[in-house]
């Protein structure tokens, strides 16, 4: 579930990293995945515009596209990239026996 609070910290986040390189990864569908480098260029009250690097074209994201995982979103931070939104851990419940 989504709290508002998770959306303003988010939108923090990214504010922050404005011209900051990063890699967006998302699905297309059909089991077809896109990975392409961009820039943070601006942020909105409901969404950011990023972009790409190849193609010399924006794109928007919200930042819930981001909360639930339907893309990704790595910056880089001089040395690697790491994960805007840290990876979900596997909360698997275990039955007692």
């Amino acid at each position: 579930m989504i709290l508002p609070n998770d959306i303003t910290n988010l939108k923090t986040d990214i504010t922050e990293k404005i011209g900051q390189k990063i890699i967006v990864r998302g699905t297309l569908g059909r089991s077809r995945f896109f990975e392409k480098q961009a820039t943070i260029e601006k942020t909105y009250p409901n969404l950011f515009i990023v972009k790409y690097d190849d193609e010399e074209r924006n794109v928007t994201y919200s930042y819930k596209d981001v909360l639930t995982r339907i893309v990704e979103v790595n910056v880089f931070d001089g040395e690697n990239y790491s994960p805007l939104i840290p990876p979900l851990e596997d909360t698997k419940k275990t039955k007692n026996l």
